[in-house]
Protein backbone atom coordinates (compact mmCIF):
# COMPACT_ATOMS: atom_id res chain seq x y z
CA UNK A 1 0.00 0.00 0.00
CA UNK A 2 1.50 3.32 -1.03
CA UNK A 3 1.52 6.43 1.15
CA UNK A 4 -1.36 8.12 -0.69
CA UNK A 5 -3.59 5.06 -0.31
CA UNK A 6 -2.83 4.87 3.43
CA UNK A 7 -3.77 8.56 3.85
CA UNK A 8 -7.06 7.94 2.01
CA UNK A 9 -7.92 5.04 4.28
CA UNK A 10 -7.15 7.04 7.44
CA UNK A 11 -9.26 9.93 6.17
CA UNK A 12 -12.22 7.63 5.52
CA UNK A 13 -11.85 6.09 8.97
CA UNK A 14 -11.86 9.54 10.58
CA UNK A 15 -14.97 10.48 8.58
CA UNK A 16 -16.75 7.29 9.65
CA UNK A 17 -15.75 7.91 13.29
CA UNK A 18 -17.02 11.49 13.12
CA UNK A 19 -20.29 10.35 11.56
CA UNK A 20 -20.67 7.70 14.25
CA UNK A 21 -20.11 10.27 17.00
CA UNK A 22 -22.66 12.60 15.42
CA UNK A 23 -25.23 9.83 15.26
CA UNK A 24 -24.57 8.99 18.90
CA UNK A 25 -25.00 12.60 19.96
CA UNK A 26 -28.27 12.87 18.04
CA UNK A 27 -29.51 9.68 19.69
CA UNK A 28 -28.63 10.97 23.16
CA UNK A 29 -30.37 14.26 22.38
CA UNK A 30 -33.53 12.44 21.30
CA UNK A 31 -33.45 10.30 24.43
CA UNK A 32 -32.98 13.42 26.53
CA UNK A 33 -35.83 15.23 24.82
CA UNK A 34 -38.19 12.29 25.14
CA UNK A 35 -37.19 11.87 28.78
CA UNK A 36 -37.20 15.51 29.86
CA UNK A 37 -40.07 16.86 27.76
CA UNK A 38 -42.80 14.84 29.54
CA UNK A 39 -41.38 15.91 32.89
CA UNK A 40 -41.40 19.56 31.83
CA UNK A 41 -44.93 19.17 30.48
CA UNK A 42 -46.16 17.58 33.69
CA UNK A 43 -44.48 20.30 35.75
CA UNK A 44 -46.05 23.03 33.61
CA UNK A 45 -49.49 21.42 33.87
CA UNK A 46 -49.09 21.11 37.64
CA UNK A 47 -48.25 24.81 37.96
CA UNK A 48 -51.17 25.85 35.74
CA UNK A 49 -53.82 23.65 37.32
CA UNK A 50 -52.64 24.18 40.92
CA UNK A 51 -53.22 27.91 40.53
CA UNK A 52 -56.67 29.13 41.36
CA UNK A 53 -58.60 31.88 39.62
CA UNK A 54 -57.70 35.52 40.13
CA UNK A 55 -60.19 38.34 40.59
CA UNK A 56 -60.25 41.94 39.48
CA UNK A 57 -60.84 44.91 41.74
CA UNK A 58 -64.54 44.90 40.89
CA UNK A 59 -65.13 41.22 41.62
CA UNK A 60 -65.68 39.40 44.90
CA UNK A 61 -64.18 35.96 45.36
CA UNK A 62 -65.76 33.28 47.50
CA UNK A 63 -62.68 33.31 49.75
CA UNK A 64 -62.29 37.10 49.94
CA UNK A 65 -62.22 38.67 53.39
CA UNK A 66 -65.02 41.22 53.59
CA UNK A 67 -65.59 43.77 56.33
CA UNK A 68 -69.10 45.11 56.19
CA UNK A 69 -72.04 44.04 54.04
CA UNK A 70 -71.15 42.84 50.56
CA UNK A 71 -74.48 44.08 49.20
CA UNK A 72 -73.53 47.74 49.73
CA UNK A 73 -72.95 49.43 46.35
CA UNK A 74 -69.38 50.59 46.95
CA UNK A 75 -66.51 48.12 47.04
CA UNK A 76 -63.16 49.07 48.57
CA UNK A 77 -60.38 46.63 47.72
CA UNK A 78 -57.03 46.98 49.44
CA UNK A 79 -53.88 45.03 48.63
CA UNK A 80 -51.62 45.19 51.65
CA UNK A 81 -48.53 43.82 53.37
CA UNK A 82 -48.73 43.33 57.14
CA UNK A 83 -45.12 44.47 57.66
CA UNK A 84 -45.47 47.57 55.49
CA UNK A 85 -45.51 50.76 57.63
CA UNK A 86 -47.60 52.60 55.04
CA UNK A 87 -50.14 49.75 55.18
CA UNK A 88 -50.36 50.14 58.96
CA UNK A 89 -51.04 53.85 58.43
CA UNK A 90 -53.72 53.05 55.84
CA UNK A 91 -55.28 50.59 58.30
CA UNK A 92 -55.44 53.31 60.97
CA UNK A 93 -57.00 55.69 58.45
CA UNK A 94 -59.61 53.13 57.44
CA UNK A 95 -60.38 52.29 61.07
CA UNK A 96 -61.16 55.94 61.83
CA UNK A 97 -63.12 56.38 58.61
CA UNK A 98 -65.08 53.14 58.69
CA UNK A 99 -67.98 54.25 60.96
CA UNK A 100 -68.76 57.04 58.46
CA UNK A 101 -68.84 54.85 55.34
CA UNK A 102 -69.88 51.39 56.52
CA UNK A 103 -73.49 51.91 55.42
CA UNK A 104 -72.34 52.64 51.87
CA UNK A 105 -69.29 50.46 51.35
CA UNK A 106 -67.70 47.12 52.11
CA UNK A 107 -63.97 46.53 52.50
CA UNK A 108 -62.09 43.63 50.89
CA UNK A 109 -58.57 42.75 52.04
CA UNK A 110 -56.20 40.91 49.72
CA UNK A 111 -52.68 39.78 50.47
CA UNK A 112 -49.71 41.35 48.74
CA UNK A 113 -46.63 40.60 50.88
CA UNK A 114 -43.52 42.29 49.50
CA UNK A 115 -40.95 39.86 50.88
CA UNK A 116 -37.98 41.57 49.25
CA UNK A 117 -38.48 44.52 51.61
CA UNK A 118 -40.37 42.87 54.47
CA UNK A 119 -38.99 39.43 55.43
CA UNK A 120 -41.81 38.62 57.90
CA UNK A 121 -44.67 39.71 55.63
CA UNK A 122 -45.25 36.24 54.18
CA UNK A 123 -45.36 34.58 57.61
CA UNK A 124 -47.76 37.24 58.88
CA UNK A 125 -50.03 36.67 55.91
CA UNK A 126 -49.97 32.91 56.53
CA UNK A 127 -51.05 33.43 60.16
CA UNK A 128 -53.87 35.77 59.13
CA UNK A 129 -55.10 33.36 56.47
CA UNK A 130 -54.87 30.37 58.82
CA UNK A 131 -56.82 32.35 61.43
CA UNK A 132 -59.49 32.89 58.77
CA UNK A 133 -60.08 29.13 58.74
CA UNK A 134 -61.21 29.50 62.35
CA UNK A 135 -63.34 32.55 61.60
CA UNK A 136 -60.92 35.10 63.06
CA UNK A 137 -59.27 36.73 60.06
CA UNK A 138 -60.14 40.32 60.89
CA UNK A 139 -59.13 39.90 64.52
CA UNK A 140 -55.69 38.58 63.50
CA UNK A 141 -55.50 41.27 60.81
CA UNK A 142 -56.02 43.96 63.44
CA UNK A 143 -53.55 42.37 65.88
CA UNK A 144 -50.81 42.19 63.24
CA UNK A 145 -51.17 45.84 62.25
CA UNK A 146 -51.59 47.08 65.82
CA UNK A 147 -48.41 45.31 66.93
CA UNK A 148 -46.35 45.79 63.77
CA UNK A 149 -43.82 47.93 65.65
CA UNK A 150 -43.13 45.01 68.00
CA UNK A 151 -42.78 42.04 65.65
CA UNK A 152 -41.33 43.75 62.58
CA UNK A 153 -37.90 43.95 64.20
CA UNK A 154 -37.82 40.41 65.60
CA UNK A 155 -35.65 37.65 64.20
CA UNK A 156 -38.19 34.93 64.92
CA UNK A 157 -41.81 36.03 64.71
CA UNK A 158 -43.61 32.71 65.12
CA UNK A 159 -43.69 32.83 68.92
CA UNK A 160 -45.06 36.37 68.83
CA UNK A 161 -47.74 35.42 66.31
CA UNK A 162 -48.61 32.34 68.36
CA UNK A 163 -49.23 34.63 71.34
CA UNK A 164 -51.76 36.60 69.27
CA UNK A 165 -53.45 33.35 68.31
CA UNK A 166 -53.70 32.32 71.95
CA UNK A 167 -55.25 35.68 72.83
CA UNK A 168 -57.81 35.02 70.11
CA UNK A 169 -58.52 31.55 71.54
CA UNK A 170 -57.45 29.83 68.35
CA UNK A 171 -56.58 26.15 68.14
CA UNK A 172 -52.78 26.38 67.77
CA UNK A 173 -52.30 22.90 66.36
CA UNK A 174 -54.95 23.49 63.72
CA UNK A 175 -53.49 26.92 63.00
CA UNK A 176 -50.03 25.46 62.35
CA UNK A 177 -51.50 22.71 60.17
CA UNK A 178 -53.37 25.30 58.10
CA UNK A 179 -50.25 27.46 57.77
CA UNK A 180 -48.51 24.51 56.12
CA UNK A 181 -51.46 23.67 53.88
CA UNK A 182 -51.46 24.11 50.11
CA UNK A 183 -54.82 25.89 50.26
CA UNK A 184 -53.51 28.72 52.43
CA UNK A 185 -50.37 29.19 50.36
CA UNK A 186 -52.43 29.10 47.15
CA UNK A 187 -54.74 31.83 48.50
CA UNK A 188 -51.79 34.14 49.14
CA UNK A 189 -50.24 33.49 45.74
CA UNK A 190 -53.55 33.97 43.93
CA UNK A 191 -54.10 37.28 45.71
CA UNK A 192 -50.65 38.37 44.56
CA UNK A 193 -51.32 37.22 41.00
CA UNK A 194 -54.60 39.10 40.96
CA UNK A 195 -52.89 42.19 42.32
CA UNK A 196 -50.22 42.03 39.63
CA UNK A 197 -52.90 41.69 36.98
CA UNK A 198 -54.69 44.75 38.42
CA UNK A 199 -51.54 46.87 38.26
CA UNK A 200 -50.51 46.66 41.92
CA UNK A 201 -46.83 47.56 42.19
CA UNK A 202 -46.59 48.72 45.79
CA UNK A 203 -48.51 48.60 49.04
CA UNK A 204 -50.96 49.72 50.09
CA UNK A 205 -52.89 49.76 46.81
CA UNK A 206 -56.51 50.74 47.26
CA UNK A 207 -59.38 50.70 44.77
CA UNK A 208 -62.90 52.13 45.12
CA UNK A 209 -65.24 50.36 42.69
CA UNK A 210 -62.16 49.61 40.61
CA UNK A 211 -60.87 53.19 40.69
CA UNK A 212 -57.30 53.36 42.04
CA UNK A 213 -56.78 55.74 44.94
CA UNK A 214 -53.41 57.38 44.44
CA UNK A 215 -53.31 59.00 47.87
CA UNK A 216 -55.58 57.04 50.23
CA UNK A 217 -56.23 59.80 52.74
CA UNK A 218 -59.46 59.73 54.73
CA UNK A 219 -60.85 62.69 52.78
CA UNK A 220 -60.00 61.17 49.41
CA UNK A 221 -61.49 57.78 50.26
CA UNK A 222 -64.63 59.42 51.66
CA UNK A 223 -64.99 61.55 48.53
CA UNK A 224 -64.74 58.55 46.19
CA UNK A 225 -67.15 56.51 48.28
CA UNK A 226 -69.69 59.35 48.21
CA UNK A 227 -69.30 59.72 44.45
CA UNK A 228 -69.74 56.02 43.77
CA UNK A 229 -72.65 55.73 46.18
CA UNK A 230 -74.42 58.71 44.57
CA UNK A 231 -73.82 57.21 41.10
CA UNK A 232 -75.28 53.88 42.19
CA UNK A 233 -78.26 55.62 43.82
CA UNK A 234 -79.03 57.67 40.70
CA UNK A 235 -78.77 54.55 38.54
CA UNK A 236 -81.55 52.98 40.61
Amino acid sequence: MDKREAQRIRKEEKQRAAAHREQGQKLLLKIGLFGVAPILLLFTLYIVFSQGPTYSTVEIADNDHIRGVGATPVSIVVYADFQCPACATEHQTMTRLWPDIRDKAHLIFRHFPVTSAHPHAWTAALYAEAAANQGRFWEMHDYLFANQGIWAGLTNVEDEFDSYALQLDLDIEQLHADIDSDAVVRKLRNDQRGGNASGVRSTPSLFVNGRPVVQPTADRIRQLVEEEFAAADSAD
